[in-house]
């Protein structure tokens, strides 16, 4: 059985692939680790079909280790055992790795490394993040993981702070088109039958993923024996794609027009937006996570209730899931978007920043400070305080030098 179009041109070197420049140029840090034979955990962070597979295994591939692929999807805590004990059986073993150069001009024998790439790995819990923990600390095992979501988000902060984030790009429309082509080459497919027009059409539809061009292009030189037409193309793809992606800049353009609709109380709008971003495939706990900012600092103290409203979405949105938690999204949005504004709690933070930045070290005055001890009331420690519900201190709650301060007014 031949392999898909997209496995079969897969690179196998870094010299091989497309894109990704500013990582993969002479002086950046793919090739310096590769150059250095020396393992370091990695989490790639980028959309679908931009490489991040392809590169954990010419890492490999390059430094010599062995290399163990799982996917959070279907893999558990039993897979990771039976991984440390094969990196155990690793680590007795010699190996040669990468480019290392021994003082006496020897490539000097070194314990084999274990590499293990986590696809997907934003789907393991907090629990199953933390089996790999100790592994990843001692050395044992040197983990890259894969996810098209946030880090910051979905990675537990101790194996970020082992691992080094790197953020990869979609793939440009010339990228894509230089992917066809060399596949085109690959497959013997000439320009009279793949004319420019319908690779254009491919690069345009892939939305930036180079696994989706290639598959387009294969199903459509399957449909036909004769010239690839942009008809041939559509049917291949199926479906036009949003011209969207989660790291470009038409992500960042929808969701401020999402917000700003929200914030212009234009319920239609909004929901537009919304429904645009989830149909490219967006994260809804991203935009749950924006509605939840969105009702303290656009709506604030004009409906205090829109937060609890917000918080009440992105718990339901991680609970039930897509395609239901729509429900929860839409109904959430349109309310917001309907909602009273006021940006007085935000403006009022901003000002009681600044304060506190231009008066970092005034001293807290002496009848708000807590007095535990006979001494300290001595010293007027909390004096003419009275433990009373709404009690105002004839002294005020500022320091001197912010008395006259209101962050309201």
């Amino acid at each position: 059985m031949e392999k898909p179009l997209a496995e079969r041109l897969r690179p196998q070197k870094l010299s091989d692939v497309v894109g990704q420049e500013h990582i993969l140029g002479n002086d950046k840090i793919i090739p310096r680790l590769v150059r250095a034979g020396k393992p370091f955990s990695l989490i790639f962070w980028g959309p679908p079909g931009s490489g991040k597979t392809t590169l954990a295994r010419i890492i490999a591939s390059e430094i010599k280790a062995d290399f163990i692929e799982i996917s959070a999807v279907n893999a558990g805590k039993a897979d990771v055992s039976q991984i440390v004990e094969r990196a155990k059986t690793n680590a007795r073993q010699p190996s040669y790795a990468g480019s290392i150069i021994g003082a006496n001009g020897s490539n000097p024998a070194v314990p084999k490394a274990t590499l293990l790439f986590v696809d997907e790995i934003h789907r393991f819990n907090k629990a199953q993040q933390d089996t790999f923990l100790p592994h990843v600390e001692a050395g044992l095992i040197t983990l890259i993981g894969a996810t098209t979501e946030n880090p910051s988000f979905e990675i537990i902060t101790p194996l970020l702070s082992r691992s080094r984030v790197i953020v990869l790009e979609p793939l440009s429309k010339k990228h894509i088109k230089a992917i066809i082509k060399r596949a085109a080459k690959l497959e013997a497919i000439d320009a009279k039958r793949l004319p420019s027009a319908s690779i254009d059409l491919i690069a345009e539809l892939s939305g930036g993923d180079a696994r989706t061009a290639l598959n387009t292009l294969e199903m459509a030189s399957q449909l036909t024996k004769g010239e690839i037409s942009a008809d041939i193309v559509e049917s291949a793809a199926q479906t036009k794609l949003p011209g969207y992606d989660k790291a470009g800049e038409n992500h960042y353009n929808i969701i401020s027009a999402f917000i700003k609709s929200l914030r212009g109380s234009q319920p239609t709008a909004a929901l537009y937006y919304m429904a645009r971003m989830l149909q490219a495939g967006e994260d809804p706990k991203f935009i749950a996570r924006r509605m939840v900012v969105f009702a303290s600092e656009d709506i604030g103290l004009a409906a205090p209730a829109a937060l609890s409203l917000a918080v009440a979405t992105s718990h339901a949105v991680e609970q039930i899931g897509l395609p239901e938690c729509r429900y929860n999204l839409f109904h959430c949005a349109a309310v917001l978007a309907k909602t009273p504004k006021s940006r007085v709690a935000a403006d009022a933070m901003r000002r009681a920043i600044a304060a506190a930045k231009q008066h970092p070290d005034l001293p807290v005055p002496l009848h708000l400070r807590n007095a535990p001890t006979s001494m300290m009331k001595e010293l007027g420690y909390g004096k003419g305080y009275q433990w009373e519900a709404d009690y105002k201190h004839k002294d005020g709650f500022l320091p001197p030098e912010l008395k006259d301060v209101d962050f309201f007014s």
